[in-house]
């Protein structure tokens, strides 16, 4: 189904929030854009595509999002440079992995047209609130979920896709310190770990909170088997340097196929930083600490790009980071913003220009 920007309808808002926005401070995630695209699958198709307003949805109380968890999302973020041009970051990605999970939850894929159309046209109608301040973004929320009704347990009959937009700061601020999770698991064998479904990131709450009480911000997830082998940091795929070597998990069905993480996979490689994706030991983590060779550890996703670990628990052990001159996360943090914002080169081809 093609679908073209002059195929998709705008209705415009009455009124914009924009001059209420102080843009200077813009918390994570919290103050949405006038407008958001939407489109609903129906009699065995997705039609319907339109920009409206942004404000509340209608739902049944028996839509089946309530009651089976279908419900699949992404997260992306759009830039703005020096010129005012507008860029996504490796968009297609997200196209495709918005796909992967929604097969996994027996959602319809979603049409490369209608997902690429809409989302430039709604950037094209909400270009102003697209930050120019330094370290700010537009947070793109791509979301499907099952909006048909009924009660009993099986897939929805229809579905709705929409794409809200947030400017946003910086996701993280200050130092963050981990637990290494023994009891809880993110997810398991055969399950949805590698899908963006909402429910992954429900179930981590709690232990997430359980953490926070003993003085952590955030959770390292272990395998659900063994709890032997580190997975992912919080809702970030995760990285560690031991010496001069970068390793990190492989993907599996537990383990999110981050974009972020593909992007520091290709940089290294670029770069002949030595990298190794394989299984990684808690007990390997220790001891490369007690003997001063775990030199960083930090989170990798698409809302904080990186974030650097400053230290770690484990058990009953607490253990800090170095401080090194040649960190790794610096490096790649500073690699991919600038690509994103259109400060350097970008030679993978990872900046897609909206026109």
């Amino acid at each position: 189904m093609k679908v073209s920007a002059l195929e998709i309808p705008i209705t415009r808002t009455n009124q914009s929030r924009l001059p209420e926005v102080d843009f200077n401070n813009l918390p994570f995630g919290s103050v949405f854009s006038d407008h958001m695209f939407l489109a609903d699958y129906y009699d065995g198709a997705w039609q319907d595509a339109r920009v409206v307003p942004y404000g509340p949805l209608s739902l049944e109380p028996a839509a089946k999002v309530f009651h089976y968890g279908q419900e699949v999302f992404e997260g992306m973020k759009a830039y703005k440079d020096k010129e005012g041009q507008v860029w996504l970051f490796r968009p297609l990605e997200n196209q495709r992995r918005l796909n992967k999970s929604a097969s996994r939850l027996m959602i319809p894929e979603l049409p490369e047209a209608i997902f690429m159309e809409g989302l430039k046209t709604l950037l094209r109608t909400d270009s102003d609130w697209i930050p120019t301040v330094a370290g700010s973004s537009l947070y793109i929320r791509p979301f499907l979920f099952a909006s048909g009704n009924g009660f009993h347990a099986s897939p929805s009959d229809r579905y709705t896709f929409v794409i809200a937009t947030a400017p946003s700061g910086a996701y993280f601020a200050g130092e963050v310190h981990v637990r290494i999770e023994e009891k809880y698991s993110r997810a398991a064998n055969g399950g949805v770990g590698y899908a963006k479904a909402g429910g992954n990131y429900a179930g981590q709450f709690y232990p997430t909170q359980l953490a926070k009480e003993a003085g952590f911000q955030q959770v390292i997830w272990t395998d659900d088997n063994t709890h032997e082998y580190i997975e992912e940091a919080g809702a970030m795929n995760i990285f560690v340097r031991i010496g001069d070597t970068l390793l990190t998990s492989p993907t599996s069905d537990r383990i999110l196929d981050g974009i972020t993480r593909k992007s520091i996979l290709e940089l290294a490689e670029a770069e002949g930083i030595p990298t190794e994706v394989r299984k990684i030991s808690v007990s390997e983590i220790v001891e490369a600490s007690k003997k001063g060779q775990l030199k960083e550890m930090f989170g990798a996703g698409t809302a904080a790009v990186v974030s650097p670990i400053s230290g770690y628990g484990y058990r009953d052990e607490r253990f800090d980071l170095p401080e090194v001159a040649d960190s790794y996360a610096t490096f790649f943090k500073k690699r991919i913003t600038d690509i994103q914002y259109n400060r350097s080169e970008d030679p993978f081809g990872w900046r897609y220009p909206v026109s």
